[in-house]
């Protein structure tokens, strides 16, 4: 595929999950996003009044995580902080799927988790994308944890935290993106550190890119390879 920077920033969650991030960090990201025009600034729900007020002036959505970046919080706790973030600016949430809960089989439990997120956050007209965390899971589990989130109601599934032992893999988007079709959006997050490897993720079904790296992906500057 052949993008034009402009093109290729509307792909980009530009991304600051930093524990130690600073509102000066946060700042700095945000000023980022607005000057390349990326789809949206992805940090932690506490930052998201502070993100919705840089960006009001912009078209750079505010995108809050949610139950980050374990997938183990109580399912009535994620739903408040998915709500709460909404309230506070978010238009899209990123919830971490119950990786215990799937890798055990139990799809119930995980199904009725994604769902009640789904139905808070469509509820307040906003977009929902479930993170698989695709490098502790089997192509089989995968296959599944995506099945489950089309099933439960949510709008995107997604590769990873970039908080576990890899991060996004080219295998793994296009597994997702033919268990989904064009029916759900898939996000490649985690790892993607230069335009040639945004593009093959997106040439491999993403619609959407979780990076940290941004500046050094649209400048061609290097890009220290860490997290997200």
């Amino acid at each position: 595929m052949t993008l034009t920077k402009a093109q290729l920033a509307k792909y980009i969650d530009h991304t600051n999950l930093k524990a130690d991030a600073t509102k000066d960090s946060i700042k700095e990201t945000c000023d980022e996003a607005k000057k390349f025009d990326t789809a949206s600034v992805c940090v932690n729900s506490y930052w998201i009044p502070f993100v919705a007020e840089q960006l009001k002036d912009s078209d750079v959505n505010p995108i809050a995580v949610v139950g980050f970046p374990l997938g183990a919080m109580a399912t009535d706790s994620e739903v408040f902080e998915a709500q709460k973030a909404i309230d506070d600016g978010a238009e899209e949430i990123d919830m971490v799927i119950n990786i215990g809960e799937l890798k055990s089989g139990n799809n119930d439990v995980v199904e009725a988790d994604i769902k009640s997120l789904a139905d808070a956050v469509h509820a307040k007209g906003k977009i929902l994308k479930v993170i698989l965390e695709t490098c502790l899971l089997s192509k089989d589990e995968i296959v599944l944890g995506c099945k489950l989130s089309e099933k439960a109601g949510a709008d995107f599934v997604k590769t990873s935290t970039g908080f576990s032992t890899a991060g996004a893999k080219v295998e793994d988007v296009k597994l997702m993106r033919e268990t989904v079709g064009d029916r759900l959006g898939v996000k490649a997050s985690g790892g993607v550190h230069s335009w040639d490897e945004a593009v093959e993720m997106i040439d491999a079904g993403a619609s959407r890119l979780g990076v940290s790296a941004t500046v050094a992906i649209l400048t061609g500057a290097p890009a220290e390879k860490s997290g997200y």
